[in-house]
């Protein structure tokens, strides 16, 4: 059995480095290729593939939002995020969204090649050092709604008076939401903080 495979990244070289591999490699097939997620979205519909390697990000709708659209119109499709974003909140989001797999793309070829195959077959896919990203962080109390808010604005380099004026609260309620955001994910300083929050995916900036 051929898997039909259709790529939604808008990076035009990862999509021709893909379509390279897929050529050469007997029972995978590349009937697709979409550079934004609205395309894709259209591209699944009418080629309805076995599986769909997309990027984390892109502009206008990021890969975790394709992913649930996808998913919600289509309950079987299954979706291999394939990125440059480490980071366990990143994988996490995306399997959350529907996602069977989580992929780096300095994977090695065997091992995008047997995920393809995993994902086939009903099971879920994770790059090992995802998989070890988020046995790390198991058990640690999440972040709420209104501390992602605030950490999002930190990283967009928001002092706390503005953070303080956009959500209608006051400096102090941000200085003591920002220390309890330090005591969960192990930082020091603001800096330390955003480095943090951008590496595991805890926040995600626009291209």
């Amino acid at each position: 059995m051929t898997l039909r495979i259709l790529t939604i990244d808008d990076h035009p070289l990862i999509r021709q480095g893909i379509a390279s591999m897929l050529e050469v490699e007997p029972g995978l097939e590349l009937v697709g290729e979409a550079a934004d997620a609205l395309d894709g979205i259209e591209q699944y519909r009418r080629l309805r593939p076995d599986i769909a390697l997309v990027d984390l990000q892109m502009p206008g709708m990021d890969g975790i939002e394709l992913t649930r659209r996808l998913r919600a119109e289509f309950p079987q499709a299954r979706v291999v995020i394939l990125t440059t974003y480490r980071g366990d909140a990143n994988a996490r989001d995306a399997l959350a969204a529907g996602a069977c797999g989580y992929l780096l793309k300095n994977s090695l070829r065997r091992e995008l090649v047997e995920a393809l195959h995993r994902v086939a077959q009903g099971k879920r896919c994770l790059s090992a050092e995802i998989s070890e990203e988020i046995a790390q962080h198991i058990g640690e109390e999440p972040l709420t709604a209104r501390e992602q808010s605030i950490l999002a604005a930190l990283a967009q380099g928001w002092e706390n008076k503005r953070i303080a004026n956009d959500l209608g609260i006051s400096s102090e309620t941000v200085k003591s939401h920002l220390a309890r955001i330090f005591e969960k994910i192990g930082a020091r300083t603001r800096t330390e903080a955003i480095h943090i929050a951008l590496r595991r995916g805890l926040v995600r900036l626009d291209d």
